[in-house]
């Protein structure tokens, strides 16, 4: 078995959304190399030796088994995957991940390919800042002075601001900080088995729209103009009732919950099926209940076009569902984009499903949770 080495690296980025991409580059490495040990805080700083937007930078501890050559050989894989492409004699120029690695332990290797510790560490601050948050006592085994002494010796002057955001080392962790998920979409989009395996991949718990227990649907189907009312408002009623009681019974077990409905969507079914004076007094009801419930902290919105939502429609079979026709879903997704219009930039993330299958398909659910993690971090 493998000697376990505690290594340093260094992790920075100043192109699309920076914040992201150092997180993106942790969550990789951890896959990768093993157990993170520590992470710093996020810094800011101005592009180091050329022009170009401003970085943020971070350092973090792995404790890995492999050697400092696969160390090596990991990075530039994680770069690539992330879309860097290292040129040799390309100078100092923007990219959206850089990745050093600043110690393998205490050894000091000298290679072709690998010089360890990093031979310019010392003269750059928005290296040794953050690494002092992670190992403010560790020695450079070549100039035998700690991180702390090295940060105060340094010439380099470049105006450092930490910043308040904050990485982490697993996805599970990251998403505990929204507390609640939202996935919508319209009939037939896949937003409960989303809403499944996030919950089963994450630690979640799990809140869905109790739906099938509507004794109006089927009639619905049927008979809309007759029955659209009394399910509407039985909808809303039975929503609000479950959306407060799961939302607000916190779970220690779970990490955040993540649920296939928001009750917004009572506002906008009912806006496609009332007749006008139906709607007003609906709306009445529906202002006081929603004012009372919790928000997520990012609404998804899995957009399918109807062809695909009438195919999946015809393939889960149920027989109350079959009269859907292709009209009323394309109702249906033009009242989510209009109220997508007015919701925060930053808690509503629109993802075209077209072309995905991430029941089916692992690295199309991957792309999927990756858009959800970049949202999160979006300011």
């Amino acid at each position: 078995m493998k000697e376990a080495k505690t290594i340093y690296l260094s992790l920075g980025s100043n192109l699309g959304n920076k914040l992201f991409n150092l997180q993106r580059a942790v969550l990789l490495l951890q896959k990768e190399l093993g157990i993170i040990l520590e992470i710093s805080g996020v810094y800011k700083s101005p592009s180091w030796g050329f022009e170009g937007e401003d970085f943020l930078n971070a350092c973090l501890s792995i404790e890995t088994q492999n050697t400092a050559k696969e160390v090596l050989r990991v990075i530039l894989k994680v770069e690539r995957e992330m879309g860097r492409k290292r040129v040799s004699g390309e100078g100092y120029q923007s990219r959206n991940i850089d990745i050093d690695l600043l110690y393998y332990g205490s050894e000091i290797i000298e290679t072709d390919e690998l010089v360890v510790p990093h031979p310019q560490m010392h003269l750059r601050r928005f290296v040794l800042r953050p690494l002092a948050d992670i190992a403010p006592q560790f020695y450079h085994p070549v100039f035998d002075k700690d991180t702390r002494n090295l940060l105060q010796e340094s010439k380099d002057k470049t105006n450092l601001k930490q910043t308040t955001h904050k990485l982490y080392a697993s996805r599970e962790l990251l998403f505990s900080q929204l507390h609640l998920v939202a996935i919508e979409g319209n009939i037939g989009a896949g937003k409960t088995s989303l809403a499944r395996k996030i919950a089963s991949d994450h630690n979640a718990k799990l809140v869905l729209e109790r739906f099938a227990d509507n004794p109006f649907l089927p009639k619905f189907y049927n008979d809309q103009s007759r029955y659209a009312f009394p399910l509407e408002m039985s909808f809303l009623a039975d929503r609000y009732q479950q959306f407060t009681d799961d939302t607000t019974q916190f779970d220690l077990f779970k990490n955040f919950m993540v649920s296939d409905y928001d009750i917004y969507k009572s506002l906008i079914f009912a806006q496609i099926t009332l007749q006008k004076e139906e709607f007003k007094l609906y709306r009445k009801m529906f202002n006081f209940m929603y004012n009372e419930v919790k928000k997520p902290d990012i609404y998804i919105f899995l957009y399918q076009r109807t062809e695909r939502l009438l195919e999946n429609i015809r393939k889960r079979g149920r027989d109350y569902e079959q009269g859907i026709n292709k009209e009323y879903l394309e109702k249906i997704n033009r009242g989510y984009l209009d109220f997508l219009k007015g919701f925060p930039h930053r808690k509503s993330l629109i993802i075209n499903i077209d072309d995905l299958d991430f029941v089916e398909n692992k690295a199309d659910y991957e792309l999927i949770i990756d858009k959800i993690l970049e949202q999160a971090l979006t300011d």
